[in-house]
């Protein structure tokens, strides 16, 4: 098993084109995310589908922030089959972080010890489960024809290809530098809007917040070499303080409905006793976390943003 790539910006730089900016973007994704297949198909490392989702989410960012240059009509079929592929490891990464960040961080300080051993037993077979469903995704023609299909496309410009307006094909031709200012600009607001009423936000709405707080994450994880590096670090690091926090409480607020599932047609009292507790236990730790939102929102939100700079 080869090693996989270690995490890293795409290489674009102020000289390249909003074509050609996309283009190694993405580039640099896939071979990111191939890089750590293996990986997630052994299921020995719970590194190996997180890394694999997270390059397809990045894939998909990128779909979505260049749809100002790039039609949705064009980049519309790749995005759904990244969606689908997102959608097979979902389940696998779910249960990686519940017994890894949940379970495990919880045993021995709940006092219901055979029902803690009993209800890990029950997660880590559907996490098994799990695994089956991710390495049936890799072995399926749908996911070979992908990976094959899109490299073909990135190497040779698809998008260039396909039918498109002149105004559209020339814009592709023009700085990447000015596009992605206009695009960081846009997602911050996005994000300090959502946000705004922060204090009476509900966990779906705090959810929606964290989505937009991921989609400002991957465009200033794509445009930083663009602008000033120390301004942009010092931006993402309030941005990344805030968004695992929103990532932690997210976790906590998924909680009941997984641990629900894992329930289904259980008839235990141990098990369920200590389910119960492992609910309670988390959702003490959300309302902790929860404290430090105004200060984390109050640091991020009062951060200079460089590419107006």
């Amino acid at each position: 098993m080869k090693k996989p790539l270690k995490k890293s910006s795409a290489a674009i730089n102020a000289n390249q084109t909003i074509s050609e900016a996309f283009g190694v973007i993405l580039r640099h994704n896939l071979e990111y995310m191939l890089s750590w297949a293996d990986v997630a198909y052994a299921g020995d490392d719970i590194e190996g589908v997180h890394q694999v989702r997270v390059a397809f989410r990045r894939m998909r960012s990128a779909l979505v922030l260049f749809r100002k240059a790039i039609p949705r009509e064009i980049t519309d079929p790749w995005g759904n089959e990244m969606r689908w592929i997102a959608s097979e490891l979902g389940p696998a990464r779910d249960l990686d972080v519940f017994i890894d960040e949940g379970l495990n961080q919880m045993s021995g300080k709940i006092p219901l010890e055979a029902g803690e051993v009993k209800f890990k037993a029950i997660a880590v077979e559907h996490q098994a489960k799990a695994y089956e469903r991710v390495r049936a995704m890799f072995d399926s023609e749908r996911y070979k024809r992908f990976v094959s299909d899109f490299d073909a496309w990135l190497t040779n410009c698809g998008w260039f290809q396909e039918d498109m307006p002149s105004t559209v094909r020339s814009k592709l031709n023009t700085s990447i530098r000015i596009y992605a200012a206009k695009v960081l600009n846009k997602r911050v607001t996005k994000v300090l809007q959502t946000g705004e009423d922060k204090h009476n936000m509900t966990s779906e709405e705090l959810h929606q917040l964290r989505i937009e707080g991921k989609k400002l994450r991957y465009a200033t994880d794509f445009f930083s070499s663009l602008f000033d590096a120390s301004s942009m670090a010092n931006f993402n690091t309030h941005l990344k303080s805030l968004q695992g926090l929103l990532g932690t409480m997210n976790d906590v607020s998924v909680m009941p409905g997984l641990v629900e599932g894992l329930l289904d047609g259980v008839d235990d009292s141990d098990t369920n006793q200590y389910a119960g507790a492992s609910i309670g236990w988390r959702a003490r730790e959300y309302e902790e976390v929860r404290g430090e939102l105004d200060k984390r929102w109050d640091a991020f939100a009062s951060t200079a943003f460089p590419w107006l700079k």
